[in-house]
């Protein structure tokens, strides 16, 4: 399967990720500082949301109006052809005629959908301010909490927003169903969902395959897997 080969990085970025984040748990024992962050997080996740849904509306309405232009241009062509006298032809004259009520109405259709998508995006708009306030106030809150060790949260979060990054990169490079496994496999197996085979030896369980399945895995096609572990097997 496409990415196979970049399993293994990927596992060393959520086993790394994973390790911040408990760091970062220990440091946030604290009650008022974990509420603290569970509602600025609830507040930037609302407000994401509302500003996807925002570029979305306005993608929709630009592709709208574009549409509605082009209908524009080609009514404004079979116009010109109507009256311009360069077609005299009566059964072309009265298609060219159904062809603007065609184009009409289409347009007409266009422009609701336009009007539409201008409600939304007011209806979206109109909550942004208040919304902005709150999250803002959040994150002071967080901010004036953490006062004590904060260097260290800041490192934390540079570390993984940096993973996470680096790890949008990577699972673009990687096949949907070979990733749907593995993150099925990571959740069930303590977070290690690939391990490497070294020396026939599974290094997610530690576990010696057998020399028969060993050969087999080497005529084998498909995605390796241990046979104890059931972990996806990468051979180093």
């Amino acid at each position: 399967m496409r990415g196979i080969d970049r399993l293994l990085e990927l596992q060393e970025l959520d086993l790394s990720a994973a390790r911040l984040v408990a760091r970062r748990t220990e440091i946030e024992s604290g009650h008022e500082l974990a509420e603290a962050r569970r509602r600025q997080e609830e507040l930037e996740h609302r407000l994401g949301e509302i500003r996807m849904a925002l570029d979305a509306v306005n993608g929709e309405q630009t592709r709208l109006e574009g549409d509605a232009g082009m209908l524009s241009q080609k009514a404004e062509a079979e116009e010109k052809r109507l009256y311009d006298g360069s077609v005299a032809n009566p059964k072309e004259l009265e298609s060219i005629q159904a062809e603007l009520k065609n184009l009409g109405e289409r347009r007409s259709r266009l422009e609701d959908g336009i009007l539409e998508q201008m409600e939304r995006r007011e209806q979206l708009e109109s909550g942004l301010p208040q919304l902005e306030a709150e999250v803002a106030e959040a994150r002071a809150r967080v901010a004036e909490i953490e006062t004590s060790y904060e260097r260290e949260l800041e490192e934390i979060a540079a570390a993984l927003e940096e993973r996470a990054g680096e790890r949008a990169s990577l699972v673009r490079e990687i096949d949907e169903e070979l990733l749907d496994l593995y993150e099925d496999l990571r959740s069930k197996k303590k977070g290690v969902g690939a391990a490497a085979l070294v020396d026939g030896v599974c290094q997610g369980c530690r576990q010696q395959l057998s020399p028969l399945e060993l050969d087999r895995l080497k005529k084998f096609e498909g995605v390796r897997r241990c046979e104890y572990c059931r972990r996806i097997l990468i051979p180093a």
